[in-house]
């Protein structure tokens, strides 16, 4: 038996709905919906603020200057405050109901990335999906465990402090198979070529470096340096910027 692992779907329902066959066990490691593609300028965040303050804020955050991306980000919305939350809540939840519909054709165990809001997301999830916030779970013989969460960045709702995610990777104890959205503190795992800033979870190196599972899957940095790496004997593997690839990995 195999199942499927994909992370940052970021509203890419259609490819969703295509990456398995029906039936399929598939597990999903955070951000599904899309509020902003470093790539492309595409988004929601775009749709509601404005593409040319969004190009802006990212070439800032590109080049290190992340209090300058956040002076402008407060002077760009200081006026439409109410009316842009109101907005971006609305495109969320239709985004996490378009990905919901998706997640019907599978077996699905879902965790939650930085971006997402936990409680429009599991309101949003078909019968057929599991939500794992913390937690282990016995998938085709595999103990799997899981531990959601992003790290600490701009204050988005679905990001979790170290303190936060040591406690939750405390309660899980050994397992085969480490899944989480953020990757352990390893250079070439953590720094996103794009995105700038890295994005790396020392609780979570802290774990395998302890545990030694045989596979740790994740996602969260789009354009890392190294998609695979080893840490000890365990394998550490980003499954892929999902939006962009539209594919997973299919385990074994």
């Amino acid at each position: 038996m195999t199942f499927h692992v994909v992370a940052d779907v970021h509203g890419a329902h259609d490819a969703l709905a295509r990456v398995a066959p029906e039936g399929s066990t598939i597990l999903v490691l955070g951000d599904l919906v899309n509020l902003v593609d470093y790539r492309t300028n595409e988004g929601i965040v775009p749709d509601v603020v404005g593409a040319d303050v969004v190009k802006e804020l990212i070439a800032l955050r590109a080049a290190g200057m992340f209090d300058a991306a956040s002076e402008l980000w407060t002077k760009s919305t200081a006026r439409r405050g109410n009316e842009i939350r109101d907005e971006v809540a609305a495109r969320m939840q239709a985004e996490y109901d378009d990905v919901a519909n998706a997640l019907a054709r599978y077996k699905a165990y879902v965790t939650f990335g930085n971006v997402d809001r936990i409680s429009m997301l599991t309101d949003s999830l078909p019968p057929t999906a599991t939500f794992i916030d913390t937690g282990i779970v016995e998938i085709d013989g595999y103990v799997v465990g899981f531990a959601g969460g992003g790290v600490p960045n701009i204050g988005s709702q679905g990001e979790v402090s170290d303190e936060e995610m040591a406690e939750k990777l405390a309660t899980l104890g050994p397992v085969e198979i480490l899944c989480t959205h953020v990757p352990p503190a390893v250079d070439v795992l953590s720094h996103d070529v794009v995105g700038g800033r890295p994005k790396a979870s020392q609780p979570i190196l802290d774990y395998i470096n302890e545990y030694q599972p045989a596979m740790h899957f994740f996602g969260d940095v789009h354009q890392p340096t190294a998609l695979t790496w080893r840490v000890g004997s365990t394998v550490c593997r980003n499954v892929g910027y999902f939006r962009a690839t539209g594919r997973g990995v299919t385990f074994p």
